[in-house]
């Protein structure tokens, strides 16, 4: 099994008492903020990189509010995947689904889908700025 096997497809939590799973989503966190922050920090680098192509737009600087906003509220949505998951717990008992896993696949995915946002935006905006050179 690769490295991004285990990371993406882990085994559920079979105890599924409220701090086991706790303990579940816990244990993944530090490996959900590397790759949101490492994916960050490419966005950042792209986004520098448009930003002083020609012909030259505004200089973005380096947004340290936003990026720790960003984290933040990234954390808050990791979080609501254990609440979820508990939630289903509580609901439906014996019955809930062992969905941790694919809660995590699916919020990591998103996340890391989302931070990359920034990057065709950025392109997007250094066309506009190419066409309208040659136009202007």
């Amino acid at each position: 099994m690769t490295a991004l096997t285990r990371i993406l497809f882990p085994l559920p939590d079979y105890r599924r008492t409220a701090g086991s799973l706790f303990q579940w989503w816990e244990s993944r966190r530090l490996t959900y903020n590397l790759f949101v922050g490492g994916t960050g920090l490419v966005s950042l680098a792209a986004m520098t990189l448009f930003s002083v192509l020609p012909p030259r737009g505004q200089p973005i600087g380096f947004l340290w509010r936003g990026v720790i906003v960003y984290g933040v509220l990234a954390n808050v949505g990791y979080s609501l995947g254990w609440m979820a998951e508990m939630g289903m717990r509580v609901l439906w008992g014996d019955e809930a689904p062992y969905a941790g896993p694919a809660l995590f696949r699916q919020g990591l995915s998103f996340a890391v889908g989302l931070t990359l946002l920034p990057i065709p935006l950025a392109m997007i905006s250094w066309v506009v700025r190419l066409v309208g050179r040659f136009f202007s």
